[in-house]
């Protein structure tokens, strides 16, 4: 009685010290970190693995874009660059010019020299160390992630310049395309590691500072640009994501008027992506027809959670004729554990079970207060009790 006495006293004071997130849920992740400090066993093993990423992450250099070996057609290395991953060489042309698509097969040579695996690998090593830190407190885990972000985003001779203008070019065809803006889809989750990362000493101010302006000015492009403009307006996976980003980096920034702006602008994909039966016809077309969407819905639950902090409900959005988030995950939840009896095109394996679907499914057991979602996972604790669903989106 002592024990859970102390625990609930915990959990009150972690209520009024919430972390300032953007695509997760403060309150959950304050009420985690209580747990977890107290020991709480469902967190043990995710905490654990989480301190073993953390140790591996902390031997990673600094990443930079000045460290590619090709550059962007403006001539400038601070420019990102990337190449789009399904086009390949023309077989019938002697140059291979212009480059075709083939969907779903990622050409090895797209990653040569250019800057999205390197950005992959920064947001994921950045968020380890942000979330070693808000978890254990570690000091070094956050002088890491800060000097990670310091190099890419803040020094002079280093930084990104804000903007995807030479993003998923196609030889032969386009220096860059809209559609390279979803390589910095990962990017979402470093506007919450500024939350993640308060507190911290090496989290100064002028870092705080310097970060928030970088995203603002990438929001201000993806909201302006024609580039980002097309993007918005893409009718898939695309658009929803490119809503996600902007509004993510406007609050990054402090600009919640844009953020809204960007939540209630998405509103109008629900109708035209889903179906009333929950299926999206868009994302069932390709080739990796489960993975693209199940893409699109974490797009939609980023978008969602985004939108709670902002008063915008998308979680509640429903047309007349029954299309809304949830008819779309009812869709895809019979497949959660056991991918392989998807019908459609998928020339990928995915892994059962599929803890991206898993997190989908704990976020709407909460939001729609929906136990048979929770029940979906019952099964499998064993084999997600070390993934991260666990310190993000604790079972209640």
């Amino acid at each position: 009685m002592a024990r859970l006495a102390t625990l609930l006293i915990l959990l009150a004071a972690a209520a009024s010290a919430q972390p300032r997130v953007i695509s997760l849920d403060p309150a959950l992740l304050a009420q985690a970190k209580v747990r977890a400090a107290a020991g709480d066993p469902a967190l043990a093993p995710a905490l654990a693995r989480l301190r073993r990423d953390a140790d591996k992450a902390a031997a990673l250099k600094p990443l930079s874009v000045m460290d590619k070996t090709r550059t962007a057609p403006s001539g400038d290395k601070h420019d990102y660059l990337s190449l789009a991953p399904y086009s390949w060489p023309d077989p019938a042309k002697p140059d291979g010019l212009p480059w075709i698509n083939r969907d779903g097969q990622v050409n090895p040579a797209s990653r040569e020299g250019t800057d999205h695996q390197a950005l992959d690998r920064l947001c994921g090593t950045v968020n380890t160390l942000a979330l070693a830190w808000y978890f254990t407190g570690q000091p070094d885990d956050a002088e890491r992630a800060v000097a990670l972000l310091k190099v890419w985003f803040l020094d002079d001779a280093t930084r990104m310049n804000p903007n995807l203008t030479y993003a998923q070019g196609v030889p032969g065809r386009s220096d860059g395309s809209h559609w390279g803006i979803i390589d910095t889809v990962t990017m979402i989750a470093l506007a919450d590691d500024l939350g993640l990362l308060d507190g911290a000493p090496a989290f100064t101010p002028a870092v705080r500072d310097g970060l928030s302006q970088w995203f603002g000015a990438l929001a201000k492009w993806l909201t302006e640009s024609k580039n980002g403009l097309d993007e918005l307006s893409a009718p898939n996976n695309h658009g929803t994501w490119c809503h996600a980003q902007a509004a993510a980096y406007a609050l990054a920034a402090g600009d919640r008027a844009t953020a809204r702006r960007m939540v209630e602008d998405s509103r109008r994909l629900i109708a035209s992506q889903i179906q009333p039966d929950g299926r999206q016809p868009l994302e069932l077309a390709r080739t990796k027809s489960y993975s693209y969407t199940l893409y699109n819905l974490r797009a939609w639950f980023t978008l969602a959670q985004i939108g709670r902090g902002l008063d915008v409900d998308l979680f509640a959005v429903k047309t007349d004729d029954g299309r809304c988030l949830r008819v779309a995950l009812d869709y895809l939840a019979p497949y959660f554990a056991d991918p392989q009896t998807w019908p459609g095109k998928q020339i990928e394996p995915v892994k059962a079970p599929d803890d991206g679907l898993a997190t989908l499914l704990r976020q709407a057991a909460r939001v729609y207060h929906e136990p048979r979602y929770e029940a979906l996972l019952q099964p499998h604790r064993p084999a997600l009790q070390a993934s991260r669903l666990q310190l993000l989106w604790p079972a209640g």
